[in-house]
């Protein structure tokens, strides 16, 4: 990508787009053709023409911008970008590019590989960008870090721009923030024509109550500060200010007000509606939104006539697309809320798969299990493959793994996330047969998962040349599409020439269960010595808490597992990011998928959604009696804050697989 200079030229080209703009009279044109290459596209076809999808190679483009003309050439890719389509028609924008901390974002957190390219879709498109720029240079002047010389401002119109672009803007279909303009419709006997008001409805994962498809009856209510019993089954109309806005709301919901539209006060910008630390705790059950304040109906509600409202999502365009470092056009997923955030996690996820695609050329001895395969249903995906090799040979065994959708589109991906387990029987007879390999997640709705999880210390579990694997999760899930490869690698020898340690036994110890007070009830010690010729004894443990009960757990509450050896060694493994606001998204950069539906954001008990579960990994050689003559002990129990679980309700689970691996 390159950026010429041409500020003569750059003048005489905003001059004849301000000439085009003024011919239309401010008004977007009806009847635009898109042109690219020898072909046409009329926005009013019915049909939309095949074009690039997600995975599809991005074409070589030009495209003036403020500084000069930006060029994106795929052969000298040098990272990825990101395409951003502003609208003054959105609210959700609106408050992107007004917000400082989502300003911030951008200027402090973009990754350094990422560049991104701003484009309007309104006929005020020389404004909008210049707007834009001013808005990032003013919070830039404040930041350490240089990143304006990676943004780029196109004063050309989508609908003018001549070539892929608006193509993919307009037919991929798109879910959540990233495109649709949020409306609320006010009508009134005393007005002829319905006023339309841009909107931002709060926070999903504060307010999940949506809005109904009827018309509500809208009553002003002061500033919503205090309870208001007029508002009794009505939409409450309240300013903003004077308390915060889960006050607005709480004092509503108090009133029995079927929802609250909070109006910003003139020459503000819409702001994110969101609670506030302990707020957050309290369960509200009305939905809630933000507009601008229209004079119609400011003024019709004073004089005391009925004005009803209801709520309307009207399609656009995409907002946002992205290019990978492999110069493969990319969806960039569900913004949940407005900040620029949301970029730059799926900028380092880009990065990510770009060094995991560099790990994937590394020397290995790669192995097919699953190649595009369906997993659905009890049975899930399963194969049965020739293990004709010396494992002896290698040190290392990694599962690369890859969860895709049915369709080339997020749209097609299967919602919730799901526990995905591989196992493996190569001997039926064997204590191996059926045991855990692999875990993982599902992505919500997003189908760009993959990931490479070492698994060295069950290579004991590959004991015959001929091993079945089975990858399944839910039966009730929708499909997923599976890949996996077993990627054999290193050498057994260290540069003198001795033999590396090597796993030669898997001892099973404890699995998961009822997060309960019963809990830690089934758990009993083991005894067991250690087999001769051992080396090095590791404990290997895959654990994750799933459910709520009213704590939380074991899916979004702190829970600790312990296991003690020789009733003085506790090697313990807290999820002490479960519950947090950011905690899987601080993953991204470890492959967590980002940008799904639902709140993937939030930290879990050992887990994420759309990424492996990590084995834990602990030595405990210098914890054990060695010698074959004495036995020890292993004891596990795990803990809610310290204590043992004691849910009221509705208790949680744990799903775990833990053993002892043994070194020779």
């Amino acid at each position: 990508m390159a950026l010429l200079r041409s500020k003569s030229a750059l003048l005489w080209f905003l001059i004849v787009v301000a000439a085009h703009i003024a011919e239309t009279g401010g008004r977007p044109r009806r009847q635009v053709l898109l042109t690219e290459g020898d072909s046409t596209v009329s926005l009013r076809s019915r049909q939309p023409p095949a074009g690039p999808e997600p995975g599809d190679p991005a074409d070589a483009f030009k495209v003036p911008t403020l500084d000069g003309e930006f060029s994106f050439q795929p052969d000298a890719l040098r990272g990825p970008l990101v395409i951003h389509a502003f609208t003054n028609n959105s609210g959700f924008l609106e408050c992107l590019w007004s917000s400082e901390s989502s300003l911030k974002s951008l200027v402090e957190e973009l990754p350094n590989s990422t560049q991104v390219l701003f484009l309007s879709l309104d006929d005020s498109v020389v404004n909008d960008v210049l707007w834009m720029r001013e808005q990032v240079q003013r919070v830039a002047a404040h930041s350490k870090k240089e990143v304006l010389s990676r943004l780029h401002f196109s004063p050309v119109p989508v609908f003018a721009l001549g070539n892929w672009i608006p193509r993919v803007l307009y037919y991929w279909s798109c879910m959540g923030h990233n495109c649709g303009l949020s409306q609320a419709a006010f009508i009134s006997e005393e007005w002829k024509m319905p006023v339309i008001i841009k909107r931002l409805d709060a926070r999903y994962d504060w307010l999940m109550a949506r809005w109904g498809s009827k018309s509500y009856t809208v009553i002003d209510a002061g500033d919503g500060c205090e309870t208001s019993p007029s508002v009794a089954g009505a939409v409450a109309w309240v300013s903003e200010g004077n308390c915060s806005f889960f006050t607005k709301v709480q004092s509503m919901a108090k009133s029995s007000a079927s929802g609250v539209l909070v109006y910003a006060l003139p020459g503000n910008p819409l702001q994110d509606m969101n609670c506030v630390g302990d707020e957050c705790f309290s369960l509200l059950s009305i939905p809630a939104a933000m507009v601008h304040q229209d004079p119609a109906v400011a003024q019709t509600l004073r004089f005391g006539k009925l004005v009803n409202v209801s709520f309307q999502n009207t399609p656009s365009p995409n907002f946002f697309i992205g290019i990978d470092k492999q110069g493969l056009l990319a969806e960039m997923g569900w913004f949940l809320y407005p900040t620029f955030s949301f970029v730059n996690w799926q900028a380092q996820w880009f990065d990510f798969f770009a060094d995991l695609q560099t790990k994937l050329q590394n020397p290995a001895k790669v192995v097919s299990v699953f190649d595009k395969v369906q997993m659905q249903g009890d049975k899930g995906a399963v194969a049965t493959v020739d293990l004709s090799i010396d494992l002896l040979d290698f040190a290392t065994l990694e599962l690369d793994a890859s969860l895709s959708c049915p369709g080339k589109r997020d749209s097609s991906c299967a919602q919730w996330d799901h526990t995905v387990q591989l196992f493996v029987c190569c001997d039926h007879t064997s204590p191996y047969c059926n045991m855990e390999l692999g875990r993982w997640i599902t992505a919500f709705r997003r189908g760009i998962g993959r990931w490479l999880t070492d698994v060295s210390p069950l290579t004991p579990l590959l004991d015959s040349n001929k091993c079945t694997f089975t990858m399944k999760t839910v039966p009730w899930a929708m499909p997923w599409i599976v890949s996996l490869n077993l990627r054999f690698s290193g050498t057994n020898q260290t540069g003198n020439f001795e033999e590396r340690l090597r796993p030669f036994k898997v001892m099973s110890l404890y699995d998961g269960g009822t997060f309960d007070k019963n809990y830690n009830k089934r758990y009993q010690p083991i005894k067991f010595t250690v087999p001769a010729s051992t080396k090095k004894v590791e404990l290997y443990a895959v654990i994750t808490g799933h459910g709520s009960d009213e704590n939380g757990c074991g899916e979004f509450c702190v829970t600790s597992h312990h296991f003690v050896i020789n009733a003085a060694h506790n090697n313990t493994h807290v999820f002490d990011s479960a519950g947090t606001a950011l905690g899987c998204a601080m993953r991204v950069k470890e492959g967590a998928v980002p940008n799904e539906h639902g709140t993937w954001l939030y930290g879990r008990g050992g887990w994420c959604d759309g990424l492996q579960v990590n084995p834990w990994r602990v030595d405990v050689t210098k914890q054990l009696n060695m010698n074959r003559s004495e036995s020890n002990t292993v004891v596990y129990f795990g803990l809610f804050n310290g204590r043992d679980p004691n849910p009221a309700q509705q208790p949680g689970y744990i799903i775990m697989t833990s053993s002892l691996v043994f070194y020779k």
